[in-house]
């Protein structure tokens, strides 16, 4: 007998049992997806460094590295994206066949089945240069080794599935997608009305046990081209012919699309990308049990299946390329402020360009830190569901600001369409990544923390799932555990809450990191901040909390900054503490800092309990949001990044695709070190007020091969400069008719005067 557990737990915990809001399955299947990692470290409010920086970062093999230098850069070379998106809607059928023989759809599936068996760090970085090519190439690609039939096969395929399925779709005889959205079901995808009513049915002239399936799906991306459609469907037993319940739940499926009644549909065209998307349906598709993924003792359990996928796929593929995005458009836009002249010197010179160029390099150094730290992990074998969850909504919404105001550095260069517009097609492509594999605002306003308050917290799910237990007793024992160790963890935490912040982070826990052990012992005060804060709104608030989805945001906003901030230090120290690229370090810690700040002064203004509000001010934040963000002399140095060769640069910008076509990209990078080239030169021509390199060669100024590279760069400017213009009937139908009968006409007059 225990006096604590019987006199003063019980109580609470009858008292808890009774006001614990009810899970759904698929609110359960959801939390058990995946697991947690470092995201649990920064729960604690104690993370240890020494942990994030003992982690192996992600590399590649000598296998991998030949697949990048190799397939990858010859399909980046077949690839014209104007005419992929603007004359051809598709790739071109020889890219088609290069993929499927490269085997680039089995990157994922192992070597024994056929595939590349390649790690998730080789499969992001061939998302990433594919991207920074052609959008349609890169999401042609990364979708069958994310979320579809061939993930799903490996984790939970019989041995049978994976024999007959995974050799078929490493080498392309079968084209995957994967169907869950409907018109019915968008985020909330449990909601679908796509059935299976498991009867009995012909199959390949014999009859057996299966399920009939009817189904709409839309917005499936390789739908209309697949070959296997893995299917998400609600799974009923109305004759109890496997199971006493009616309901069995989400289950997924295998349809080869040739079956009876499977319809494809034509093609979506989502934001004007073209990579294969439309609708399918089901008119009463019989399939035998085996086709369900994992057999027929899978029945029921397809959520939790896919959410364990997502947690992996959502981790790899957007954030690959929305990370590439950021550093194409800091490479780009970079290049482009140095060439460029207004009022006679480079805009590159003026403040209001040195501001968005610093965000956008910032975001780049910022978003790759956090794809190798995620693919580190994902290496090692974890399935991080938060961090994923975290990854997908911020790096879609960083690229989104990084291409605007690669956008605006640009202007008219990048708003006129063509072939030689590198940026416009990249920057309609952006609501496509901020919706797909979970809508941003779902993900922000309800799953980072409502997810997170639960996995990654040291205690909280062990205190529910003792709540939940159905042998009383035992609950008992195991919530008496849990919640003291709980009130013992929140005391701690308080006071060091309450010492790092009263003394702004000065004696922080921090690793010797050089310049960068300041930034620690902040990110270690912050932690400790959000331990208490979350613990102190999860307690006044309980299960209401996750229908307070404005305080949910703001929680989950500096779990994400603490998450992408440690990235950002890994990054730093794993390159060797490299001072060129300290700037873009600065950059991201005040821009984070600012945001965590600003976000927990919303908290504390919002929080519904005010006297708790005014402790936890008192405790944490006496003196309000103090940081404002990167200095000005810090986004100077940040732009400076991106504004001259150097490797720094190359950095930052690494492992994007380099193909010399004298078209958009390329001729950019040709004027860029011709005129970083010649800039000493255009220096003493500006000095002697002259403007003709010819005259200032015959004055003795510059040399003639001063003046011939000022020439070539001139040039080159002036090309990259042009924008593309086309003949009104090679963009209108109407004009296109208007000509044909003008031509007729002229024809026929010709023909009478000649008679």
């Amino acid at each position: 007998m225990s006096f604590r557990r019987d006199f003063i737990t019980k109580p609470i915990f009858s008292w808890a049992r009774g006001v614990l809001p009810s899970m759904s399955d698929t609110e359960r299947a959801a939390l058990e997806a995946g697991d947690v990692w470092w995201d649990a470290d920064l729960f604690t409010g104690n993370p240890d460094w020494s942990k994030l920086l003992g982690y192996a970062p992600a590399t590649l093999t000598a296998e991998e590295e030949a697949f990048l230098h190799g397939p990858v850069d010859e399909l980046c070379a077949m690839l014209d994206d104007w005419k992929i998106n603007w004359e051809w809607r598709d790739l071109p059928p020889e890219a088609w066949a290069f993929i499927k023989r490269h085997k680039f759809f089995g990157m994922i599936i192992p070597k024994e089945y056929g595939g590349l068996g390649f790690s998730p760090y080789a499969h992001s970085e061939v998302v990433r240069k594919l991207s920074s090519r052609s959008l349609t190439a890169a999401v042609t690609v990364m979708v069958p080794n994310s979320l579809g039939p061939g993930e799903l096969l490996m984790r939970f395929g019989t041995k049978e599935q994976q024999l007959q399925w995974l050799p078929r779709l490493a080498d392309g005889r079968d084209i995957p997608c994967f169907g869950l959205t409907s018109p019915e079901a968008g985020s909330d995808a449990a909601s679908m009305i796509d059935t299976g009513i498991i009867c009995k049915g012909q199959f390949e002239d014999r009859e057996v046990l299966g399920l009939r399936l009817n189904w709409h799906k839309r917005y499936i991306t390789l739908g209309p081209v697949a070959t296997l459609l893995g299917l998400a469907f609600k799974a009923y037993d109305p004759d109890h012919l496997v199971s006493s319940q009616e309901e069995l739940g989400i289950t997924v499926a295998l349809i080869p699309t040739h079956l009876p009644g499977v319809e494809i549909g034509k093609r979506h065209l989502p934001a004007m990308q073209v990579f294969q998307n439309g609708p399918n349906w089901g008119r009463d598709v019989f399939i035998p049990m085996d086709y369900i993924i994992g057999g027929q003792e899978r029945l029921g359990q397809g959520w939790k299946m896919l959410m364990t996928a997502l947690a992996a796929g959502r981790g790899i593929s957007l954030p690959s390329l929305s990370a590439a995005g950021a550093a194409y458009a800091a490479r780009t836009s970079g290049a482009y402020a140095r060439i460029r002249e207004q009022f006679g010197i480079s805009i590159s010179k003026f403040e209001g360009i040195e501001e968005p160029l610093a965000r956008i390099a910032g975001t780049a150094y910022l978003l790759d830190a956090a794809r190798r730290l995620t693919c580190a992990a994902l290496n090692q074998g974890h399935h991080p569901a938060v961090i994923s969850g975290i990854m997908k909504l911020h790096a879609t919404e960083r690229m989104r600001i990084a291409i605007d105001d690669a956008m605006d550095i640009h202007g008219g260069k990048a708003v006129i369409d063509g072939p030689q517009n590198y940026l416009g097609h990249l920057y309609r492509s952006v609501p496509v990544g901020i919706t797909v594999e979970g809508a941003n605002i779902l993900t922000r306003n309800l799953i980072v923390f409502g997810q997170g308050a639960i996995r990654a917290h040291p205690y909280l799910l062990d205190e529910m799932n003792a709540l939940g237990e159905q042998d009383r007793a035992k609950g008992l024992d195991a919530f008496d555990k849990a919640f003291w160790s709980h009130v013992g963890h929140s005391f701690k935490t308080m006071f060091r809450a309450w010492g790092r912040n009263w003394t702004g982070g000065m004696f922080a826990p921090a690793p010797d990191a050089g310049d960068a052990t300041k930034f620690y012992r902040q990110l270690s005060r912050y932690a400790s901040a959000f331990a208490l804060c979350a613990d102190m709104a999860l307690l006044t608030l309980g299960g209401a909390l996750k229908r307070k989805e404005m305080l949910s945001a703001r929680f989950g906003d500096i779990l994400s900054e603490l998450y992408l901030l440690s990235a950002a230090l890994k990054r730093w120290q794993d390159e060797g503490r490299q001072q060129a690229d300290f700037a873009a370090l600065e950059w991201c810690m005040a821009s984070g800092f600012k945001t965590i700040e600003n976000r927990f002064a919303e908290i504390l203004n919002n929080l519904p309990n005010r006297f708790v509000a005014i402790i936890l001010k008192f405790l944490i934040q006496p003196f309000g949001a103090r940081v404002v963000g990167p200095s000005d002399r810090v986004v100077h140095l940040c732009a400076q990044l991106v504004l001259s060769p150097s490797a720094a640069r190359d950095r930052l910008t690494a492992d994007l695709s380099h193909v010399d076509d004298d078209r958009g990209v390329a001729r950019l990078e040709k004027a860029f070190l011709l005129v970083t080239a010649a800039e000493g030169a255009a220096k003493q021509l500006h000095a002697a007020r002259l403007h003709d390199w010819k005259e200032a060669v015959q004055k003795g100024v510059i040399t003639q091969s001063e003046g011939e590279k000022l020439a070539a760069a001139h040039e080159a400017v002036a090309k990259v400069i042009e924008v593309d213009d086309f003949a009104p009937e090679a963009l209108s139908p109407i004009y296109r008719k208007a000509a044909d009968v003008h031509q007729f006409f002229q024809e026929l007059g010709e023909q009478r005067a000649a008679s």
